[in-house]
């Protein structure tokens, strides 16, 4: 049974939805009050998300410099790092609680998106 069913084009949009995200949310709940790294490390995680979301070889991407399945390696190990952080990595609860529901989804996206379709047959 295939549970790929996310087309790449939706996924390259909730990438740069994730990547705002992961930014924003540590200013808006104020993750250094806790933690400089909680904080810090969100902030670069969402910087890169959108900058090889930017080099992925998918339709929401601008150069073709990886591909769709490289782009899921590294979102699998940043997902796979912010649910074990959420455990060990001694957050506020917040700031858990915010790396482990986007960890989850990250890896959840992960696993339902479609790689075998090339990206510009995802276009259409």
């Amino acid at each position: 049974m295939n549970i790929q069913f996310l087309p790449q084009k939706i996924h390259g949009m909730l990438d740069y939805a994730v990547a705002l995200t992961l930014v924003v949310v540590p200013f808006v709940l104020d993750f250094r009050a806790d933690s400089e790294f909680a904080h810090w490390l969100s902030v670069v995680a969402g910087v890169g998300l959108f900058v090889y979301s930017l080099a992925t070889d998918y339709s929401v991407g601008v150069v073709s410099a990886i591909t769709i399945r490289q782009h899921l390696a590294l979102d699998f190990i940043a997902g796979a790092l912010f649910v074990a952080l959420a455990i060990v990595g001694g957050f506020s609860t917040e700031a858990a609680a915010f790396y482990g529901v986007v960890g989850a989804a990250v890896l959840a996206v992960v696993a339902v998106t479609k790689v075998d379709a090339p990206a510009a047959a995802a276009i259409a």
